[in-house]
């Protein structure tokens, strides 16, 4: 049974910085690629980022890029998102999943909790 298990959001001025995890469980987290997505209220969720199932490749979106950094352990099954410079526009709920390389889309149905993160201007 999958989990996915975000945590490390919260409220941050503008300009400042988050670390946010992913905790991930019952499935084989090396052989898959993982993201982050995010929802803002009102809206569809999009996705914010991935990594490689190994580690050596990365991509962002235009968004976020230059501004947030995706990470990963295979050794704790955790990927982790470094978001610095935040900005309002980043107020959303994040979500991690496996991702699908090329088209990132989420591979797993079911979705953590997620974890809330505020940016005060």
């Amino acid at each position: 049974q999958v989990q996915l298990v975000e945590r490390g959001g919260g409220l941050v001025q503008a300009g400042g910085s988050l670390r946010l995890s992913c905790a991930a469980s019952g499935f084989t987290f090396s052989n898959y690629a993982m993201g982050w997505f995010r929802q803002a209220p009102g809206k569809e969720r999009d996705f914010v980022a991935v990594i490689g199932s190994g580690g050596g490749y990365t991509y962002y979106s235009d968004s976020v890029k230059d501004r947030f950094t995706i990470s990963r352990d295979n050794v704790k099954n955790t990927v982790h998102l470094q978001m610095n410079s935040l900005k309002p526009e980043d107020t959303a709920v994040y979500y991690c999943n496996a991702v699908m390389l090329g088209n990132y889309i989420p591979q797993f149905a079911s979705w953590g909790q997620g974890t809330q993160v505020t940016v005060a201007s």
